[in-house]
């Protein structure tokens, strides 16, 4: 039960989020994956759910697939949805949800509809020019990693991504994971990554 009184989509179970924020390559899924090994999260990704739905071929799946083609922003309450759904399918009761919220129009509809706020918000602080030389570097074979495209989708973090950061940041609820060149495979458990 929230301070205000509401119960959350768990019904009132103590349930923990983790917000997941950082610029496109900055290392965010691999650290996920650390993380629930570790310490027994579960991982959420708000874009593998919405593609997990177009592949299912649903009515809500072509909704989204022809949102996405025609280069729109999903709505929140769709994402929002998604996320409800598979915290309450999942038994745990931590999460970790990577990639979201990705503006504040997200972060309003995931507390109003799920009715919990993040413990904090685990921020990937990385430099464009890193995020750059991550992204070309890897061998993922995506399409969108290309140097003009990284930059398109670095602005895009910085206006709508970073002022999410820096409500919670606000409230003293972010844990910045500082990212520079050479400590690629840094794991959480370096205390000197924090700030």
């Amino acid at each position: 039960v929230r301070q205000d009184g509401t119960v959350n989509i768990l019904g009132g179970k103590k349930v923990a989020v983790v917000f997941v924020l950082g610029g496109p390559g900055s290392g965010k899924g691999t650290q996920c994956s650390n993380i629930v090994e570790h310490f027994g999260f579960t991982h959420l990704s708000a874009g593998e759910l919405l593609r997990s739905e177009i592949k299912s071929g649903s009515e809500n799946g072509t909704m989204i697939d022809s949102i996405i083609k025609e280069g729109k922003i999903v709505p929140s309450e769709i994402t929002v949805k998604l996320l409800q759904e598979a915290m309450i399918k999942s038994e745990n009761d931590k999460f970790l949800i990577d990639g979201f919220p990705r503006n504040q129009e997200n972060r309003l509809s995931f507390e109003n509809v799920i009715k919990i706020s993040p413990e904090f918000v685990l921020f990937f602080d990385c430099s464009e020019e890193e995020l750059v030389r991550r992204l070309l570097g890897r061998n993922q074979g995506r399409a969108d990693d290309n140097i003009e495209t990284i930059r398109k989708r670095f602005r895009v973090f910085e206006e709508s991504s970073l002022p999410v950061v820096q409500y919670y940041d606000s409230k003293g609820k972010v844990k910045k994971v500082h990212i520079s060149p050479g400590n690629d495979s840094v794991f959480l458990y370096n205390p000197a990554t924090y700030s």
